[in-house]
């Protein structure tokens, strides 16, 4: 509740003291986007009075500039509407028919005329003289209103002055206030970063360093990137409006080039004028078409293929953090705070990234994925959502294997959820159904085989889970790299075929090779007595405990094999392949497995 308030009490004072806090965070952040051009002209030669005045001059000019000319272009144009007046009286009165049911719009606006009609002009005879009797008026009624004329006096020129002067007022003191905030901040920058440091702590200069640098870095390459992106959306559009012969194109140009910067609806505002033109303009429909396919094609250009090789990274934003972000500061501070909506939520993202307990900025508005690989999997898993999980598994395996997708994503996945049933929170329910949602993955996943394995025969192997359905998910993926990387025709059984195969002539009967997958325990005594069963089963087959789920730094793989009573060992499903491989092609099948490294054996920790 304190922290609610706290916040609630901040948003307050941006809300009502934002005749200050505006112009000084557009001073700031123009302060981001001229501070290269002052160091570049420092190292020039200029000093810092001198670059800071030239850089200010020069870009204040620009934008004041602009300003005059979009302010004679539009005085320009308001001249010139009256011109346009025919065509759009045209255009209304070919739009019912252009729209389907125009029949239907002509029959309901002759019944409204008709109607307003009568209201106007109504019958001379009114219900009591339609009766015979003559209608009663009262002394009031017979006279007639007497007509009232306001007269406003005389205005001198000075009491005109606070008229026009008066709503100025505000924003020149704005422009004003933000002129002379950037070139403080300009002429001061060294200080105020110390200062800043300051605030932050001398004990945690670094993680105040790091934050300052990242925050000025992201700021200032997004108002780059951002103004060069809009220039090249801005050209196309400006030359192609000049050819299909919309006035003004210039002005246009410069109104997209300005207002991109807006996030999402800026290219909207900016078509609504030369849509608006067009309709005006033209006697046909061929200049609206025209102009509005010219702004589909290039923004679609510009945000597919521009935008993602200008940004590279990006601002570290999602798209629905840049949306809310929008909203917030649009509705806090109004227009203005759509524009610094952006920039503004690129600081809060850094904040949070380097301010321990602001980290939930960073988890709400940032683009960083906030789920390991292994939890998403696992999420997916207890959501019963096996098509995600498959699209997973194919996004990983385009840079990597899909064997290291399962070792390093799948199988501590799996680990995860046995130690959340070891700690009562997974059910037997839940283990059969991420079992089944591992099965449905498999099943989603390409299973052609690959064009470099062998042709040769292979032994049947067979998969069999140690204890629980966890083991048998473990399974079901050994099978299936088998399968697919090797063509060794594999299966994966759960832990009850050993107990309906008591006699040793069924499921184990034509069995090789016997792989024992333990998820649900690493202890040696457990495998040992899985083991001794197996070989009461099938004596003649090899048989390989794999412990996804021990880490490879306790023993080798000599060691677990010799502590379970077992042929070999296996701590990843890439060595148990590999081992797997071997046997099959009768390679060493009578030697003992030489140790495998740790840091390739321990796939799965």
């Amino acid at each position: 509740m304190l922290a609610f308030l706290c916040w609630c009490a901040i948003v307050a004072i941006l809300y009502l003291a934002r005749e200050i806090v505006v112009p000084i965070t557009l001073a700031i952040l123009l302060s981001f986007l001229l501070a290269p051009a002052v160091r570049g002209l420092r190292r020039v030669g200029l000093g810092r009075l001198p670059a800071v005045g030239l850089t200010t001059l020069v870009a204040f000019a620009a934008i004041l500039g602009f300003a005059a000319i979009v302010v004679h272009e539009m005085s320009t144009l308001a001249q010139d509407v009256p011109r346009y007046q025919h065509n759009l009286e045209d255009k209304v009165r070919s739009l019912p028919g252009l729209l389907p049911g125009g029949g239907i719009y002509h029959r309901v606006s002759a019944v409204l005329d008709r109607l307003s009609g009568e209201l106007k002009h109504p019958s001379p005879q009114s219900p009591a003289s339609a009766e015979g009797r003559p209608p009663t008026q009262s002394p009031t009624a017979a006279k007639s209103p007497m007509p009232v004329e306001i007269v406003q006096p005389e205005l001198g020129p000075w009491q005109l002055i606070p008229g026009l002067i008066g709503p100025l007022l505000t924003p020149l003191a704005a422009i004003g206030l933000a002129v002379v905030f950037v070139v403080m901040i300009l002429l001061q920058q060294e200080d105020l970063r110390d200062r800043l440091l300051r605030l932050g702590g001398r004990r945690d200069l670094h993680r105040t360093t790091a934050a300052m640098n990242d925050a000025a870095q992201r700021v200032s390459r997004y108002l780059a990137r951002q103004l060069v992106v809009n220039v090249t959306c801005a050209l196309p559009i400006g030359v192609g409006l000049a050819f299909i012969g919309i006035p003004n194109a210039a002005t246009w140009g410069i109104f997209v080039a300005v207002l991109r910067f807006i996030p999402y609806l800026g290219i909207v505002l900016a078509a609504s004028f030369p849509v608006a033109l067009a309709i005006a303009v033209a006697p046909g429909w061929t200049m609206l078409a025209l102009t509005l396919a010219l702004f589909v094609v290039v923004e679609l250009t510009v945000s597919n293929f521009v935008e993602p090789w200008i940004y590279g990274a990006g601002t570290g934003l999602s798209p629905v953090a840049l949306i809310a972000a929008a909203t917030f500061w649009t509705w806090l501070w109004g227009p203005i705070g759509l524009l610094l909506s952006t920039p503004l939520t690129v600081c809060l993202v850094v904040l949070g990234r380097h301010v321990p307990r602001l980290e939930f900025l960073d988890v709400m508005l940032g683009n960083r994925p906030v789920l390991t690989p292994q939890e998403t999997f696992y999420q997916r898993l207890l959501a019963n959502d096996p098509t995600e999980a498959a699209e997973q598994a194919e996004e990983f395996a385009k840079e990597r294997s899909l064997a290291e997708f399962f070792d390093e994503v799948a199988v501590p996945a799996l680990a995860r959820a046995q130690a959340d049933s070891d700690n009562g929170l997974v059910s037997a329910e839940r283990r059969a159904m991420i079992r089944r949602g591992v099965q449905a993955m498999l099943e989603e996943l390409p299973d052609e085989p690959l064009e470099s394995a062998p042709a040769s025969p292979a032994p049947e192997v067979c998969c069999l889970a140690g204890r629980n359905e966890l083991d048998e998910a473990g399974a079901l993926l050994l099978a299936h790299l088998l399968g697919l990387e090797q063509q060794i025709a594999a299966k994966a059984f759960p832990a009850e075929a050993l107990s309906t195969d008591a006699d040793g002539s069924g499921v184990f009967a034509g069995a090789t090779l016997i792989c024992l997958s333990l998820l649900s325990t690493s202890a040696p005594a457990r495998a040992r007595f899985i083991v001794r069963r197996l070989r009461r089963r099938a004596p003649r087959a090899k048989i390989l405990v794999a412990f996804w789920a021990m880490p490879g730094a306790e023993q080798t793989v000599e060691e677990a094999a010799a502590a379970a009573s077992a042929d070999f060992a296996a701590y990843s499903l890439r060595d148990a392949v590999a081992q797997i491989t071997r046997m099959s092609r009768g390679i060493g099948a009578d030697r003992p497995v030489p140790e495998v490294p740790i840091s390739a054996a321990n796939g799965a920790t």
